[in-house]
C-alpha cells in the first residue's frame, strides 16, 4: 500500500467513525427528521477535507518528528504548525459530520491553522513529499472552510 493509498483509507475510516457517531447521537439510521444548522449535505465536503488534512498532517509530523530526531531542526516548526493544524482539522471534522452549529466559528479558527500549516510546510514541499501533501491537504481543507467560516 503506498502513502496516496493509506491517506485514501485513513479519510474513508474517519468519515464512517464520523457518520457511525452521527448516527448514534440521533439513535438509529432509519432517523429521518433533519436537524440542520445551516450546513447540511454541505457540511460532508468540509467534514472530508478535514479528514484529509488530518491523515496527510499525522503523515507529515512523523515525519518531522523522524527528522528532528536525526537533529534537523529546521523540522521544528512544520512540526509546530502541523500539530496545531491537526487540533484544529480534527475538531473541524467532527463538528461537520454532526451538523453542529459550531461549524462557521471552528471553521473561521481551522483555515487560519490551515493556512499557517500550509505555508510552513509549503517551505519544505520540494524536499519532503509529506510536506508537499500536507501542504496540499491544508489548501484544500482552507478552501472548504473559507466556503462556510463566520
Amino acid at each position: 500500500m503506498d502513502r496516496r493509498e493509506m491517506m485514501q483509507s485513513g479519510v474513508t475510516l474517519a468519515l464512517a467513525t464520523a457518520g457511525t457517531s452521527a448516527m448514534a447521537q440521533t439513535g438509529s439510521a432509519e432517523h429521518n427528521h433533519h436537524h440542520h444548522h445551516g450546513g447540511g449535505a454541505s457540511y460532508w465536503s468540509l467534514a472530508g477535507a478535514a479528514a484529509g488534512c488530518t491523515s496527510a498532517g499525522q503523515a507529515c509530523l512523523a515525519h518531522c518528528v523522524a527528522l528532528l530526531g536525526q537533529g534537523d531542526k529546521d523540522m521544528a516548526a512544520c512540526a509546530a504548525k502541523v500539530s496545531q493544524m491537526l487540533a484544529t482539522c480534527e475538531a473541524m471534522m467532527k463538528l461537520a459530520a454532526s451538523d453542529s452549529k459550531y461549524v462557521p466559528k471552528m471553521a473561521a479558527l481551522t483555515l487560519a491553522a490551515c493556512k499557517e500549516c500550509g505555508a510552513e510546510c509549503s517551505m519544505h514541499a520540494a524536499k519532503h513529499q509529506a510536506c508537499k501533501d500536507c501542504a496540499d491537504a491544508c489548501a484544500v481543507c482552507g478552501a472548504e472552510c473559507k466556503k462556510v467560516s463566520a
